[in-house]
């Protein structure tokens, strides 16, 4: 019979993987959350499924947690403690787990962590510091979101010069290379899943997916043609 819930670990509670534990249990995760502090262990207990304190660099003690049967693993374990984590995305990988992401502090740390096994490093300081360079660098982006592998989510204010324009005659999938998959209307706020006939309004605010720099590159050539 299959599960009715995905199943996570997520090794380390500092900032980054208690918030990912949490926010994993609001979205219905079974989690797991797993750290050798007692006290960070303590406070997250109430939120998710089960909480254990042992240090995650132990063979025997992680490969009891069944690695192999969850459907990700996060190694969250900070930058105090670089060894310990990449011995302990090696032994997740080693204990046959399916998907494993962990998390890196520097560019050295992300190359050793995908050289052991990770599918997939992360860098959550940096990522945040990219995204709000965006915003402060250009004034029109509301929001972003990394989807995976250099594709981002955007929210931009729809700029002057693409104002009483349909998205066809704008063309920015092949202008920019970016592809608008909705619209929020300014003067009403209803979200509108847009086609070639769409015409953009003044307060309009877009939610585009496109490959990182798309979007700057499109909001320069904007700002040039206002």
């Amino acid at each position: 019979m299959a599960r009715s819930r995905q199943q996570a670990i997520v090794i380390g509670l500092g900032q980054f993987g208690t918030a990912v534990a949490r926010a994993l249990a609001e979205r219905g995760v079974d989690v797991m959350a797993v750290d050798r502090d007692e006290e960070r262990v303590q406070a997250i207990a109430a939120q998710v499924s089960e909480a254990l304190c042992f240090d995650a660099s132990d063979q025997d003690a992680l490969e009891r947690t069944s690695p192999a049967s969850r459907d990700v693993c996060v190694c969250a374990i900070g930058d105090e403690a670089k060894e310990a984590s990449i011995i302990c995305t090696a032994l997740l990988r080693q204990a046959g787990a399916k998907r494993v992401i962990a998390r890196a502090n520097d560019d050295v740390h992300a190359r050793i962590l995908k050289l052991v096994g990770a599918h997939q490093v992360v860098n959550p300081e940096r990522a945040f510091g990219d995204r709000f360079a965006s915003q402060i660098v250009h004034e029109g982006v509301k929001g972003e979101m990394l989807l995976g592998e250099g594709v981002l989510l955007s929210e931009v204010q729809a700029p002057e010069p693409f104002l009483a324009r349909s998205l066809g005659e704008l063309q920015l999938p092949r202008r920019f290379g970016v592809t608008v998959v909705a619209v929020r209307k300014g003067k009403t706020g209803a979200v509108l899943l847009p086609d070639a006939e769409s015409v953009l309004e003044e307060g309009d605010v877009l939610a585009l997916v496109a490959l990182e720099g798309a979007v700057e590159k499109m909001l320069e050539h904007a700002a040039e043609a206002d």
